[in-house]
């Protein structure tokens, strides 16, 4: 299989139990996670060689988050060890008409701390298939969009398919410094993975839908595509297309664009989500799998659209299901029976 390496911020995550809120906790579920390491996780559990690239503490907090990517199969020689912190957020699950809510405590994390010099991303890139990063890792300090930088430019040295899942988070940054700052990052990058939001707050673009208003149609994204792969010469333009019934109750599809046609998944209907923190970072994994494994760039989403509708239904960051589980679903088998 594949050598694919994401770079990031592995966080530690503390969470009331079931759907309580935070003020009527006692104690707090401790679970690791974050937009890259969540997408490691996902390929290593396809079967990939999965690396994850981050700086973390050598006290017992940061250890129990490499631990937690090696329990299930991510390479952790590349991340380096030192700083003062490991970045925390508190999140709540949501139920119906109340939605899900995270509290960061993140500031001066090892990773925003981190030197250029704390990476070889030449010896990191070596061999490389494929490189994934996503909008949270340069928003969490200028030391972080800086080794952002370099991870590009190494990944393009070493021929490496680049990937990027937009991501943006207002609580990290505006949408002003996003632009500023990904903008030109976008001429190393592929395979650009976004949703109408994030394309406008990180990119400048503006998509012709309505999406507030639900108009969450694939006919919309149509054009906002072509006009992003044709300015950042894109070999793939992708986005979910999420519809928000409630908390825990979500329509799930997704559009892909290769510059010449466009394919648009099936939807799924996800009722009860389980925990849907994660779920576009199961989204990237399937599509990074996907594009190196199937013929067409039509397996490839539909791949990453089963991927990410099993996420919803499982606790915590990480998207624990196997790719034949994925393959079961996306070939329609969706009753949920028993298997035995």
């Amino acid at each position: 299989m594949a050598k694919v390496v994401t770079m990031g911020e592995i966080m530690l995550r503390l969470s009331p139990a079931g759907n309580m809120r935070f003020v009527q906790a006692d104690s707090f579920d401790v679970i690791y996670g974050g937009g890259e390491a969540n997408v490691a996780v996902s390929c290593a559990n396809y079967g990939h060689d999965a690396y994850f690239v981050t700086k973390l503490p050598e006290h017992e907090i940061g250890q129990s988050a490499v631990n937690a990517l090696r329990r299930y199969g991510v390479n952790t020689k590349f991340i380096a060890r030192g700083g003062d912190r490991v970045g925390i957020y508190y999140a709540e699950t949501g139920a119906s008409m109340r939605p899900s809510k995270v509290i960061y405590d993140r500031a001066n994390s090892a990773i925003a701390e981190a030197k250029p010099e704390d990476f070889d991303f030449d010896a990191i890139m070596e061999g490389a298939d494929w490189f994934h990063w996503s909008g949270i890792t340069p928003a969490i300090s200028n030391k972080a969009a800086e080794l952002t930088r370099l991870a590009c430019e190494a990944a393009k040295r070493h021929g490496v398919t680049v990937s990027v899942d937009l991501n943006f988070r207002k609580k990290l940054w505006t949408s002003k410094k996003a632009i500023s700052v990904m903008k030109p990052l976008m001429e190393y990058v592929d395979v650009c993975i976004g949703n109408e939001e994030d394309a406008e707050l990180c990119l400048g673009f503006k998509p012709d839908a309505n999406v507030e208003a639900g108009e969450t149609g694939a006919e919309g994204y149509h054009k906002i595509f072509e006009q992003m792969a044709k300015e950042f010469k894109f070999k793939y333009v992708i986005s979910t297309l999420r519809e928000s019934f409630s908390a825990t109750h979500n329509g799930w599809k997704a559009l892909i664009y290769n510059g010449k046609e466009f394919y648009e998944s099936k939807r799924y209907d996800i009722n009860p989500i389980i925990d849907r923190i994660g779920g576009g970072d199961s989204f990237s994994g399937g599509v990074i799998h996907g594009l190196l494994t199937k013929e067409t760039q039509g397996e490839a989403l539909e791949f990453a659209v089963a991927a990410s509708a099993l996420k919803h239904t499982i606790n915590g960051d990480f998207n624990l299901v196997s790719a034949s589980e994925v393959e079961s679903l996306a070939g329609g088998n969706a009753n949920g029976r028993v298997q035995r």
